[in-house]
């Protein structure tokens, strides 16, 4: 594990399979890299936002990280989440997810404590020198408050204490920023809706969501926008974009959004038999029977069902 690890193309950020009693289901997460794998990606990514994982208990942390190591056996690289409130909580995670064979630990700003960007660079600078494995930086406004604006990511790159960019921030302005001020980090981006454009913009890969459900999709959108092959990545991005509709299933007067999409993504993976349960974790609310019954009409209509 070196600071020069390479992160290029599709990086799905998986979900965590549960058991009906809570545990993570090993056996419907093998299966679920394996898909990925089979699929074309570039790399794993354990424990993001898709992963649930500001509602992961310590074990939870420990399973999802062993049993991608185990599967991947090396074929691509493994990426953890660290995320938490303060730098200590983000080393412990990180630590823990570094001995067990993650090739990279994925970490945003601490959240809760409102820091200032300074802080937010002491933060990069501690968690950097407390490991073995290289930093990428997570930049997830919606869940976390503070941006990693161009000069925060500017001085990460310059001072060498991230390898790489994760971007949820849905701003392709400050994305394109980005790349012109710090264009030698790799940047990847976490829309499913935009892949297609933030590839032409410069982005290293992509890191869908989606990807979960749809991983050979955004592997032919990202090959094909690599390619500068730009009609075939923009019909490939709008057939996605109306895949994406399962999020938008669940009613929202019952459920909330993360619990929405999660949910979905869990449904529709269960329906194409890659994960056993559609489970998440408390307090997330499961999906009902009609709403299950809606993504699979979409699924058929994408081509998956």
């Amino acid at each position: 594990m070196t600071a020069d690890l390479a992160l290029h193309g599709v990086v799905p950020p998986l979900v965590t399979p549960l058991t009906a009693t809570g545990e993570v289901d090993r056996a419907s997460l093998e299966r679920l890299v394996e898909f990925q794998l089979a699929a074309g990606v570039d790399g794993v990514f354990l424990g993001g936002s898709s992963g649930e994982v500001a509602l992961l208990d310590t074990a939870q942390r420990r399973a999802i990280v062993e049993v991608a190591v185990g599967t991947v056996a090396g074929a691509v690289p493994v990426l953890a989440g660290a995320v938490d409130t303060g730098t200590r909580r983000v080393i412990e995670h990180a630590r823990q997810a570094a001995a067990l064979g993650a090739d990279a630990v994925v970490v945003t700003a601490p959240f809760y404590v409102r820091p200032h960007p300074a802080e937010i660079v002491e933060h990069f600078r501690l968690v950097q020198a407390a490991l073995p494995c290289p930093v990428v930086a997570y930049d997830i406004p919606g869940a976390v408050g503070a941006r990693l604006v161009p000069d925060l990511v500017a001085e990460l790159a310059e001072t060498k204490l991230v390898v790489a960019l994760k971007d949820s921030s849905g701003d392709l302005a400050t994305f394109r920023e980005i790349r012109r001020r710090a264009p030698d980090l790799p940047a990847l981006t976490g829309s499913e809706l935009l892949a297609d454009t933030a590839v032409a913009l410069g982005a290293a890969g992509i890191v869908p969501g989606l990807g979960n459900v749809d991983p050979h999709g955004y592997v032919r959108l990202y090959r094909a926008a690599r390619d500068g092959d730009l009609a075939t990545a923009a019909a490939e991005q709008d057939r996605l974009a109306r895949l994406f509709g399962i999020v938008d299933i669940a009613d929202r007067g019952r459920i909330g959004f993360t619990a929405g999409a999660l949910g979905a993504f869990k449904a529709a993976l269960a329906l194409r038999g890659v994960i056993d349960h559609p489970a998440t974790n408390p307090p997330l609310l499961p999906l009902d029977r009609a709403e299950t019954g809606a993504i699979r009409r979409i699924l058929t209509d994408a081509g998956l069902g």
